[in-house]
């Protein structure tokens, strides 16, 4: 068997003159957890659907544990499937509908119903056997969609949104037994989401697709702090996009103006290194930026307070930067207490951390 789980090689869709995916090529190793994200029609759900035989490619081919199953139907492929709207049987009680997949597969009574409450058992909901689906809340129903995948062992679980439907924290419960039963099983997963948090939160790795090809593919740790195209530094979680030139270069870390004259001090490259002279864009979190009164002649990046937001555990400082073509800015930082001191109007003067600045080689609008 191959040491890849999955492999895709020059997979390609069109429809008509759309291109709904390019050829694209991807390696997914055994127990791996990888999240497809993207905005709608980047190609995510496309991707997901040749993978799963739900779909025929154009070209290109798959193959799972080292077989080619490009043209092979979906129950040839030692896949399971999880979906949003769950597709249980209504009229079959929860045990009866995990036992379903067995049955088909000419698994014995006595065996299937034994995996069965076994699968139960994997996600904690053994007292539910004998329930009907309508009898459960929207979130056991999620977890029963799952035991029913599980219960025949596939060799990848491809997951489709399966907590689209569900509200904001019985979301975070779920993504964390989905965590758990991975780690207890490490099957490989292939999961699709358009929600940043939930694909940061669960991957090992994210593969972020953007126009039907992949924009970058790494651990979130990567994608989030070191992004190699503009598109992903602002999919991926909150940012500042400042427009620059590199002026000096030493090693890894390049010297950047702003527009509009501003020093932005060193930044770290992403990606390759760009030679001087070279329009990049200047990504900071809101997270690493430090404000502080303005100092005379610092050459620092400096904006007007306009705005002040406590979401909560975090307070957003929203500026405007007195350099003329620059985007509006936010800095961010835990909340201490609910009057920091800061005053509509007033100038702060903005710096961060060498490391905590990328600096990208795409104009803002790639």
């Amino acid at each position: 068997m191959s040491s890849s789980s999955l492999t895709i090689a020059g997979l390609a869709k069109r429809y008509g003159a759309f291109v709904a995916l390019a050829p694209t090529g991807l390696e997914v190793p055994a127990g791996e957890f990888l999240t497809l994200l993207g905005p709608s029609g980047s190609g995510k759900t496309t991707l997901l659907s040749l993978i799963a035989g739900l779909a025929t490619p154009d070209e290109g081919e798959v193959r799972i544990g080292g077989q080619d199953v490009t043209y092979r139907p979906p129950y040839e492929r030692d896949i399971g499937m999880v979906f949003q709207n769950y597709a249980l049987f209504p009229h079959m009680t929860i045990v009866e509908n995990i036992a379903f997949p067995l049955k088909m597969r000419k698994v014995r009574d006595a065996e299937a119903r034994k995996r069965a409450f076994e699968a139960l058992d994997m996600v904690r909901l053994p007292h539910v056997a004998e329930r009907f689906p309508r009898e459960l809340s929207g979130g056991q129903q999620q977890r029963i969609a799952l035991a029913r995948c599980l219960v025949y062992r596939p060799s990848i679980i491809l997951m489709d949104e399966p907590l689209g439907a569900l509200d904001k924290k019985l979301r975070e419960q779920m993504q964390l037994e989905i965590k758990r039963i991975h780690r207890e099983l490490a099957t490989t997963i292939v999961y699709v989401t358009h929600d940043q948090e939930e694909a940061m939160t669960m991957s090992d790795r994210i593969c972020l697709m953007n126009a039907g090809q992949i924009e970058q593919l790494g651990a979130p740790s990567d994608l989030y702090f070191r992004p190699r195209t503009v598109f992903v530094a602002d999919f991926l979680g909150e940012s500042n996009l400042l427009p620059g030139r590199v002026t000096a270069r030493d090693g890894e870390t390049l010297g950047v103006t702003l527009t509009g004259g501003a020093g932005s001090g060193p930044a770290i490259a992403s990606g390759a290194l760009p030679a001087v002279g070279t329009d990049v864009t200047v990504m900071v979190r809101p997270q690493n930026i430090i404000v502080r009164a303005p100092v005379a002649g610092s050459g620092r990046l400096v904006g007007r307070l306009t705005d002040v937001m406590v979401t909560g555990s975090l307070t957003k400082l929203y500026l405007e930067a007195t350099t003329p073509g620059l985007p509006q800015l936010v800095a961010a930082y835990p909340t201490r207490s609910l009057s920091d001191g800061h005053e509509i109007g007033q100038l702060l003067e903005l710096d961060w951390q060498p490391s905590d600045a990328v600096a990208i080689t795409a104009a803002p609008g790639h």
